[in-house]
């Protein structure tokens, strides 16, 4: 039998009946922010991913660490792995006031409940003597953006690795680091119309609802259109980070209901304006992270400090989303309903006029005082 030729895929994919409805590769931007994602989505499921740079890491979120995957880094780690932790953790652990901090994790305690322990103060405690510092890597920030991308506690475990090429032997992704750092700003700006209906509200019956959504194919962010706001000169327009223990069910520990609805009613009494809910949850950690800060807050600490103990700073989202949904609404001045001087801030920053800030504060409700007296002390916010 005669062997047949090596086959051509480029050849394959550029002639032949099938070249008409193969479309073109997408443009760099769109695939190195497919990589970051799909490295997201592993970590979360517990699989190691290398972050690729001056000196190549191979990383593991500590939060889902397993077994398959610390046999991954034990085959291919060039030295000993150790533990990033950011801030408020870092600090907790090895008194240590660092951005981030990194300790040594000799293979004897390298098991997945111990490592949650050290990421998680509302994990069990398996802890003895402080853990050791180690050497932090040069990529070890990029490593902690990664797990923070991916809504996990701010922890990884990382090792040098022994060869790049080696990832493809146990089928890991590799993602650039640069890429990784990138991602936040280049997914935002990237955002695009995706869906539009008709909504009727009961405060607001001519609302519209248009969905966002980037170029990776991440999380749709909403704009919820009362009136016709691009026709206004500079339209009501309202931030809200979702909330899914507030908004739907009604949660006393926050104001999130209450400003939402009030929200809706307050544009469509002016005539036309714009929410737009940003999938921003728990100021941008996730839910499963905030109801983590709400267990750290019944132990006495507040909505700051709370996120810090966990590894987070106390404000992670990016207003550069609100600004790109709302150029792509055509709407650059704006009156924003809003007490929060950083959002007004975030939105100069990013090209917005905001003609004037207007109040949106509602009554304390006898469970959430100390919340919304945190907000007006430590965040600044005009509750007084």
């Amino acid at each position: 039998m005669t062997a047949l030729p090596p086959r051509n895929r480029a050849a394959d994919l550029s002639s032949g009946p099938l070249s008409a409805r193969i479309s073109p590769l997408p443009d760099p931007e769109t695939l190195r922010l497919r990589h970051v994602h799909r490295a997201i989505a592993d970590l979360r499921r517990g699989t190691p991913v290398i972050l690729n740079g001056p000196t190549p890491l191979i990383v593991l979120g500590a939060e889902t660490a397993g077994a398959a995957g610390l046999e991954d880094i034990a085959a291919l780690a060039a030295g000993p792995a150790c533990l990033l932790l950011a801030h408020g953790r870092a600090e907790a652990m090895t008194g240590a006031a660092a951005a981030l901090v990194a300790v040594a994790t000799p293979k004897a305690l390298l098991a997945p409940a111990f490592l949650r322990s050290l990421a998680d103060p509302t994990a069990e405690q398996m802890l003895g003597a402080r853990p050791k510092p180690a050497a932090i890597p040069d990529l070890g920030p990029a490593a902690i953006q990664l797990v923070k991308l991916g809504r996990l506690l701010p922890a990884a475990l990382v090792a040098p690795v022994k060869a790049v090429d080696a990832a493809s032997l146990r089928d890991l992704l590799v993602v650039e680091a640069s890429d990784v750092m990138a991602y936040k700003s280049v997914s935002a700006s990237g955002l695009s119309r995706v869906a539009e209906a008709s909504v009727p509200l009961e405060d607001a019956p001519d609302a519209r609802i248009i969905a966002f959504r980037s170029p990776d194919g991440g999380i749709e962010h909403l704009a919820i259109l009362i009136g016709r706001p691009e026709a206004a000169e500079a339209p009501l327009v309202r931030l809200h980070s979702e909330c899914f223990t507030g908004d739907l069910l009604g949660s006393l520990r926050c104001d999130c209901g209450e400003q939402l609805r009030g929200a809706i009613a307050r544009i469509a009494a002016d005539g036309a304006g714009v929410l737009l809910y940003l999938a921003q949850e728990g100021r941008g950690i996730g839910l499963a992270n905030k109801l983590r800060a709400y267990a750290m807050q019944d132990r006495g600490l507040d909505t700051i400090d709370a996120n810090r103990a966990l590894g987070w700073g106390a404000d992670e989202r990016n207003f550069m989303v609100a600004a790109t949904m709302l150029e792509e609404l055509g709407i650059r001045s704006v009156r924003l309903l809003t007490n929060n001087p950083d959002k007004v801030a975030a939105m100069v920053s990013c090209g917005i006029n905001v003609q004037r800030r207007e109040d949106h504060a509602f009554a304390p409700n006898g469970v959430n005082d100390h919340y919304l007296d945190t907000k007006m002390r430590r965040f600044g916010h005009y509750l007084g």
